[in-house]
């Protein structure tokens, strides 16, 4: 009989850990709203900045960057509002979390640093995006974010080899195939999972 109650809780104890495991994977996969938001905003504010650059005589074309501030307000909103709503912290929640806010701090450096890099900015953004864009995919076991991740080095590398202006049509690809592709393919396993 105590054998009975014995696999009972083991078995419990199992289906436990696995809804557990699958809600983690359920609350990260709804992330796809940052992918999607900063994918769309980014790709704008590089294809804008390079038109600007290109084909008018404005001497600051880095102004169409300033859309990225009403997307962070946008994107903290959300964020306390879905922390406010998860009913239970995961660990996967939190390693997510944490590698983006790593992303985040690295990537204000990079910006007010960014007259010591020759304002070599895009790739270096490019690379810090591709390491947090592949470790999200594999935490998620998601292909395509970890090929994202992967396209964003690619890419990295191109733009250091390109001529400063073809570096924003670069990065507006790199967010297309790294960003958007993967967050529209995790909308819908969130949607169909």
């Amino acid at each position: 009989m105590d054998i009975d109650k014995e696999q009972l809780t083991n078995e419990k104890s199992l289906e436990i850990i696995t809804n557990m495991i699958a809600a983690a994977k359920g609350k990260v996969d709804k992330n796809s709203f940052y992918f999607l938001l900063w994918g769309w905003v980014c790709v704008l504010a590089n294809i804008g900045h390079y038109y600007i650059l290109k084909f008018t005589d404005y001497p600051e074309p880095q102004i169409v960057w300033v859309i990225t501030i009403p997307a962070a307000i946008v994107s903290a909103i959300y964020g306390y509002f879905q922390r406010k709503r998860a009913s239970v912290k995961t660990h996967l929640g939190t390693i997510a979390f944490w590698i983006w806010m790593a992303f985040l701090i690295s990537l204000v450096l990079i910006l007010i640093f960014a007259h010591r890099i020759n304002y070599q900015i895009n790739p270096m953004i490019m690379i810090l995006t591709a390491s947090a864009t592949f470790i999200s995919g594999i935490i998620l076991r998601f292909k395509p974010l970890i090929i994202g991740g992967i396209l964003f080095w690619v890419f990295a590398v191109l733009a250091l080899l390109s001529s400063l202006e073809y570096q924003y049509l670069i990065g507006a690809i790199a967010l297309i195939t790294g960003y958007l592709i993967p967050g529209y393919m995790l909308k819908k396993r969130a949607n169909n999972g």
